[in-house]
């Protein structure tokens, strides 16, 4: 069977009750080379309140989404996140607390939900590395020190891995 190349693109699609526009404009607030595109509002006669929103699409950080107020029939879950990959603890701390910002949860390892409720993953690409170290021992370290952390700190996943060596020698 061949696969033929197409123009298809996958677009993630948000289903907000109805805090569509406010999560387009706090999103785009936090990423760089973001915008709101169009923000589709009820017309009289429409099933919705007139001028409120019911559609949009919104850029972050150079990835396109679609939304809908959709009411409250479905919520986020953590069955699906959107994971942030930081180059450093200063973009972990960035995005950590912005998304927190006005009613955000914190969860383990890296996971967070914002006050939407849409679950994120902020990761600092050392992690990746510590974690698939060559050397077992201070991957082992690197990755039971990321198992007891909330916001992770690339600073305390360094030291652990780095006393897994010491320790060994």
């Amino acid at each position: 069977m061949t696969i033929q190349q197409t123009q298809t693109s996958i677009t993630p699609c948000l289903w907000f009750d109805d805090q569509l526009e406010e999560a387009a404009h706090f999103y785009t607030a936090i990423f760089p080379r973001s915008a709101i595109g169009h923000l589709t509002r009820y017309a009289e006669g429409g099933p919705g309140e007139p001028g409120t929103v019911m559609a949009g699409e919104f850029t972050l950080d150079g990835t396109r989404f679609q939304a809908i107020n959709g009411g409250p029939a479905f919520a986020f879950s953590e069955a699906v996140s959107f994971a942030i990959s930081c180059r450093d603890q200063a973009e972990v701390d960035h995005y950590w607390t912005s998304l927190l910002a006005g009613g955000g949860e914190e969860s383990m390892c890296g996971w967070l939900k914002d006050r939407f409720g849409l679950s994120w993953q902020v990761v600092p690409t050392r992690l990746h590395e510590l974690v698939s170290e060559p050397d077992p021992a201070r991957a082992e370290a690197a990755t039971q020190a990321m198992l007891g952390m909330r916001r992770i700190v690339v600073a305390d996943l360094e030291a652990a891995a780095d006393a897994a060596v010491t320790a060994g020698a």
